[in-house]
């Protein structure tokens, strides 16, 4: 059975795990290896501290737990983007642990970060995602995302891993008490 939950302190490493370990397989080939390579659990642990520790009200971070372990991990908020309209969200990040990968986790949490940015009132949710990761851009293709024409020229280690930023138009929020006929 597939659970998801609030994030807690006690998810961090974890989630750390999932996100260093999902990279290293969804970006292998994409950006240099030895950049994946030196990536440790122990230094993103101690960036999700932090990010925990200040953005608990700003974002929406959620686990993805099954028979007790966390597989994914998302977080989304208000959108960072200078030319994004004002009150868009964002999907910060959505990470599963590699071997759960094409098993619903990652559409359970994406369905959980859409209702919420819908109750929150977001007119759309973005999200960037690197152009060569077709694994992703089919995943979120699949959900509605599209491209909205926005690029970023990201690099790596001197390696330029462009991005996309896609879009999802969000429903308004339902007054409370009302239910959609």
């Amino acid at each position: 059975m597939l659970r998801v939950r609030e994030m807690t302190e006690a998810d961090i490493e974890a989630v750390a795990a999932i996100r260093v370990r999902g990279w290293q397989f969804a970006y292998a080939g994409l950006m240099p290896q030895a950049y994946l390579d030196a990536m440790t659990v122990e230094e993103d642990a101690e960036r999700r501290r932090e990010h925990f520790a200040r953005g608990r009200l700003a974002a929406d971070n959620l686990v993805a737990e099954r028979g007790g372990s966390v597989v994914g991990w998302s977080c989304t908020g208000p959108c960072r983007d200078e030319d994004a309209e004002p009150g868009d969200g964002e999907l910060y990040a959505l990470y599963v642990r590699p071997d759960q990968v094409a098993t619903g986790v990652g559409r359970a949490l994406l369905t959980e970060s859409v209702r919420r940015a819908t109750a929150r009132g977001h007119a759309h949710l973005r999200l960037w995602v690197l152009q060569g990761n077709t694994r992703a851009r089919r995943f979120y293709e699949s959900a509605g995302f599209t491209p909205d024409g926005a690029e970023e020229p990201y690099e790596v280690d001197g390696v330029p891993v462009p991005e996309l930023r896609y879009a999802l138009p969000l429903p308004l929020p339902l007054p409370q008490g009302t239910h959609r006929q």
